[in-house]
């Protein structure tokens, strides 16, 4: 797969002009302060792991929709540091055995469902189904109505799953990371602007970020959904990207304040580096990239949880990361 995308000095200088609406903080301020946090439901699951606890965990989310995570927390003294995980397109919370590393490492981990994703995987199965019926095509579902959209659901469940952690009484309420890839990325970084007491964001390979240069760009899914809408709807195709900039990546970059940690695949097809780097450098907070030069979407795999475990102990201790 070789280089496609701008060089990497031109790609540490990207700083593109996306559109923000002037009523970007209003739509945002609206539609959380319409989905206040209840108190979640913590129900114990005996998953065979004696050395953990696992949780069967439920909260409201949008529009009242139940969302299921699964928490798990080490045996260790509490309060915990606890990362909040967000999942890639398509995938379900699975099973509690895929979330093991950060108790492994003395972290709480609530991983929250997608909904209406997952329920056609047959490795990483979703239990929460969207109301509204999506199931596939999430990039695309509600558009071009911005009140409609897909993304304005997970988003928001995405900042009440934060909540959900906060209440659980072993989890230390200021230490609270958000983390992800792809799209989980995309959500850490949104819920890192929208909520400015998250402790840190962990950033992998961000989806949902310069949507006009990913679809532009590349032709892969998921961008690929927006281009099918826009060929068959050529009349929406304007007030298509107007209802994406309310979430886009960029945009949301732009309010975060907690530190950050990106990584970024400079031969990713599915995720241009060009627009992981337009988020990146729109950040407000402190915040690192780590560039793996010959990966795709797969940024560093396995590899970079060594240093993200550093970087978040750093983080939760309340020492700069870098």
């Amino acid at each position: 797969m070789p280089l496609f995308d701008l060089p990497l000095d031109e790609l540490v200088a990207y700083r593109p002009d996306v559109a923000r609406p002037d009523d970007f903080d209003d739509f945002w301020t609206a539609t959380l302060d319409a989905h206040p946090p209840a108190a979640p439901a913590f129900t114990p699951v005996d998953a065979g792991l004696p050395l953990v606890e696992v949780y069967d965990v439920t909260f409201a989310g949008y529009g009242g929709a139940l969302i299921r995570c699964w928490l798990v927390l080490p045996a260790a003294a509490t309060p915990l540091p606890c990362v909040v995980q967000y999942l890639g397109y398509g995938r379900g919370r699975g099973e509690p055995y895929s979330w093991l590393t950060w108790p492994a490492a003395g972290y709480a981990t609530l991983v929250m469902d997608s909904r209406g994703q997952g329920l056609l995987s047959a490795e990483h199965v979703g239990a929460t189904p969207d109301p509204l019926g999506a199931t596939q095509g999430m990039l695309t579902h509600g558009l071009p109505d911005r009140d409609g959209y897909y993304y304005r659901r997970l988003y928001t469940d995405a900042v009440l799953a934060v909540e959900a952690a906060r209440a659980h009484p072993a989890i230390d309420p200021s230490r609270i990371l958000v983390a992800g890839g792809s799209q989980g990325g995309g959500l850490a970084l949104a819920v890192a602007g929208l909520r400015r007491d998250v402790a840190g964001a962990l950033v992998d390979v961000p989806f949902l970020c310069h949507f006009r240069r990913g679809v532009e760009l590349v032709g892969t899914e998921p961008y690929a959904e927006i281009t099918r809408f826009c060929a068959a709807n050529r009349h929406a195709v304007d007030r298509a990207f107007d209802t994406l900039s309310y979430f886009d990546g960029v945009n949301h970059a732009a309010r975060a304040t907690a530190p950050a940690l990106f990584s970024v695949g400079l031969m990713d097809q599915v995720c241009p580096p060009s627009t992981v780097y337009a988020a990146f450098n729109a950040y407000a907070g402190p915040a690192e990239i780590v560039v793996h030069p010959f990966n795709g979407h797969e940024g560093g795999a396995s590899t970079r949880l060594r240093g993200q475990l550093a970087w978040a102990e750093k983080v939760t201790a309340g020492l700069s990361p870098s």
